[in-house]
């Protein structure tokens, strides 16, 4: 179908345009589409979303170690974590590495790495973790009941997330985390107390400290890898009888996040952002007949 002027004519200009996007060949347009997905990628990594390799047993049996969740980042733009969220974060100077020393590649690996680092599909950091928030700012955390549970805010917890929990016969270290019990904690102001599912092997915040909001990177909210694992993580009702300090305002009903809920704020951001990038404009004018 041709375009026409207002006065009925050929216009001369867009005919040419058209027939230079057809005649383009494949070998020229497959690295320019390559270029494009290559920095969309990088775009929704750095802004938007971002996957995590899991490197440790820390958050088993809920996460496995190989397996890789998608984490949304600008969910807490909009609202601080609440409990039973399950959050990437960067460690502070008190919390213990957790990824294994690996070899030192070679300059393949070195590029491989730097590339799977922009994209996001690389192994974490050593200063990068995943635990469960079990308390937010205000809160009263301890462990343990006449049960062996932990207690927020004199609330025992009924987490059916721990399979593996830790000795209670053992006395409490506030350099490791062995024991189950540890004295009661008050998070400071703009802190979270977070722990792993696997209290065995998790070294969190009954050891090393309440983690700063600030250091969140996102919340995770599936398991994308393998595909037999593909889940949500959901919020768990274990915390649905807690009182005391949250971030809701008084006779607020308690905040319930969703995975879906945060997917339907990350779309218009990720809208927002493509419409907003030069790759975007390239695809769409490229496809545009």
């Amino acid at each position: 179908m041709q375009t026409l002027d207002e006065d009925g004519t050929v216009d001369p200009w867009r005919r040419r345009a058209r027939r230079t996007r057809r005649q383009m060949p494949l070998w020229q347009e497959l690295p320019l589409l390559l270029v494009v997905a290559f920095c969309l990628a990088v775009l929704i990594r750095t802004f938007l979303l971002q996957a995590f390799f899991i490197p440790s047993g820390s958050m088993e049996d809920t996460l496995l170690v190989g397996d890789r969740v998608l984490v949304n980042k600008v969910v807490y733009d909009v609202r601080d974590p609440v409990r039973g969220e399950v959050v990437v974060f960067r460690g502070t100077d008190r919390w213990a590495p957790q990824v294994d020393e690996q070899p030192k590649p070679g300059v393949a690996g070195r590029l491989a790495r730097t590339v799977g680092d922009l994209v996001g599909v690389s192994r974490p950091g050593e200063k990068d973790f995943i635990k469960r928030v079990i308390g937010v700012p205000g809160d009263r955390v301890a462990c343990c009941d006449s049960q062996g549970r932990v207690t927020v805010n004199g609330t025992p917890l009924n987490e059916p997330y721990v399979l593996r929990d830790s000795p209670l016969d053992l006395p409490p270290n506030p350099q490791e985390c062995r024991s189950r019990r540890f004295d009661e904690v008050v998070v400071p102001p703009g802190q979270l107390f977070v722990m792993g599912d696997h209290r065995e092997v998790s070294q969190d915040a009954r050891c090393q400290g309440p983690v700063p909001i600030d250091n969140v990177v996102g919340r995770a909210f599936m398991v994308v890898w393998p595909s037999s694992r593909w889940t949500s993580l959901s919020v768990p009702s274990t915390f649905d009888d807690v009182s005391g300090p949250v971030t809701a305002s008084p006779g607020a009903p308690p905040v319930r996040p969703t995975p879906q809920g945060d997917v339907v704020l990350l779309v218009p951001a990720l809208v927002a952002a493509l419409r907003g990038s030069r790759a975007f404009r390239a695809v769409t004018s490229s496809s545009a007949t």
